[in-house]
């Protein structure tokens, strides 16, 4: 959530996937029951942490950089955050946005009261309602799109909390799953289209808010439903929940990338086990794409449900050919080609006596720069493996995201520049195949999709983006004026 996706340092713009928890009206154990759902979201984000409460008087922040458990293991840790009202959140950082102030949830005094957010997406026009808050008097301790919505809540001149979220939320656009507490209880919040998820559950009395299912078993609560695209839900402190549409009914466009890699497989998202999408994505590309092959060998973890289908589509055995060290972080949010190499060696290994001698189907969630693609299928062959065809458990990933997805600029992106005979070159495999997006779309519960109106958010393979892109927009125009200052500024997004 870094507030200028597009204008890092190291011009490799990175983007974040967070994951929010919230919980009220527990016994006193919020902030424990929010450290243990953030561990169950810690694949989210892993590079710091925090933990908001309130106690009925006032509220308690800690945050920190780094795991949960580096944070939040301790008796003390939890100790400094009384209440029966918590919210945490983890993150990953982009490339100068690290620091402890850009860690959530957000904190302000408003004239109103307390006011704590937890934010999981991307404010598309952030940097724009920045500029206008700023020119009328606002301060910023921080670089997050977050706070924007934080100004914004401050100075609406709506009567009600509630009247001033919304009011701000109006002004926004992009995607959001926010958990928001104040004086008054808890309110939950997902953009107009769903493309972040937030999911709603029960433990006893409590209610629970998570950004997936799998929180909700960490902590013995019960999965109710998913908060819907543009609903609104406050929960008060005696328990009566009211839940509200103020932006009306859209067609829903969850992320299909939750289906592809971001969520946990044992999570459910969009009234579908993750899991089994994966593997159905598997089939489809068994299907689609087969090959004469020994051997079905994943990446791990994210490629196995997906090898899982493609074997037992095809009835090429299913083996482990490549292990994984669960000790080391993703590699493809590295900020150099010479840490993801390092990376690779580090966080895989060939399983030789598998794969050596055979010819072998790799399958991998993603294609995002290809260089790691490189690497594991040089690894492959390193191990004595005498074919290796790259099979891709997505559709080529071509565009870059302004929704919260950590996803480097389209110009890295190896499907963006390269055809697919020159990606199987540059990767260096025998033969290379995507499932299509018709494909993807049928394993995740469609006949197809219908390019009238998706039924996902699907822009990073088709460039097809549900909202405006604001700020977008306005670097290029700025980017044609510079180099083209007699033609007309061109105002279509990337």
């Amino acid at each position: 959530m870094n507030l200028h996706p597009f204008a890092d340092e190291n011009g490799d713009t990175l983007h974040e996937e967070c994951g929010v928890f919230g919980v009220i009206n527990t016994e006193g154990e919020a902030a424990a029951m929010t450290a243990l759902g953030l561990h169950a979201l810690q694949h989210r984000g892993q590079e710091a942490a925090g933990i908001s409460s309130f106690d009925g008087k006032q509220f308690y922040t800690r945050r920190g950089l780094g795991h949960v458990a580096e944070n939040f293991s301790t008796a003390e840790s939890i100790d400094e955050l009384p209440g029966f009202m918590a919210a945490g959140h983890v993150r990953y950082s982009t490339t100068g946005g690290a620091g402890l102030r850009n860690v959530q949830p957000l904190f302000a005094d408003l004239a109103s009261g307390g006011f704590s957010i937890a934010h999981n997406g991307n404010i598309s026009n952030a940097g724009t309602l920045r500029e206008e808050l700023v020119s009328k008097g606002a301060i910023f301790q921080s670089t997050s799109d977050t706070e924007v919505i934080i100004h914004l809540v401050a100075t609406s001149r709506y009567p009600t909390m509630l009247d001033k979220l919304t009011d701000a939320l109006r002004l926004v656009e992009g995607a959001y799953a926010l958990i928001v507490m104040t004086p008054r209880g808890m309110a939950a919040c997902r953009d107009p289209l769903g493309i972040r998820p937030l999911q709603m559950g029960r433990k006893d009395g409590a209610v629970v808010f998570a950004s997936e299912t799998v929180a909700f078993g960490a902590i013995g609560a019960t999965f109710e439903r998913e908060v819907e695209p543009g609903e609104l839900i406050e929960v008060d402190f005696d328990g009566s929940i009211r839940t509200h549409r103020p932006f009306g009914n859209n067609p829903a466009r969850p992320c299909i990338f939750e289906h592809v890699y971001f969520s946990r497989p044992d999570s459910i998202f969009a009234g579908r086990s993750v899991y089994e999408a994966r593997k159905a994505i598997g089939t489809q590309l068994a299907l689609e794409s087969p090959c004469d092959a020994d051997l079905v060998v994943p990446v791990p973890d994210s490629g196995v449900p997906a090898a899982i289908g493609y074997s037992q589509q095809s009835g090429l055995p299913f083996e482990l050919g490549i292990i994984r060290s669960h000790y080391v972080g993703r590699t493809f949010i590295q900020p150099s080609d010479g840490a993801r190499h390092s990376g690779v060696s580090r966080k895989h290994s060939a399983n030789r006596s598998i794969v050596e001698g055979k010819r072998i189907v790799l399958i991998d969630d993603s294609i995002v720069r290809g260089t790691t693609s490189l690497k594991i299928v040089e690894m492959m062959r390193d191990a004595g493996a005498t074919e290796v065809h790259f099979r891709v458990a997505s559709a080529p990933f071509a565009h870059g995201c302004y929704y919260g997805v950590d996803v480097p600029e389209r110009s890295k992106l190896l499907a963006a520049r390269m055809k697919l005979e020159a990606m199987q070159t540059f990767i260096k495999a025998d033969s290379l195949a995507f499932v299509s997006i018709d494909g993807l779309y049928r394993a995740v519960g469609e006949e197809k999709r219908k390019s009238s109106c998706p039924q996902f958010c699907d822009a990073c393979f088709t460039g097809d983006y549900p909202t405006r892109l604001t700020d977008v927009s306005r670097r290029e125009q700025d980017a044609a004026q510079l180099s083209f200052p007699d033609t007309k500024p061109v105002d279509e997004p990337v």
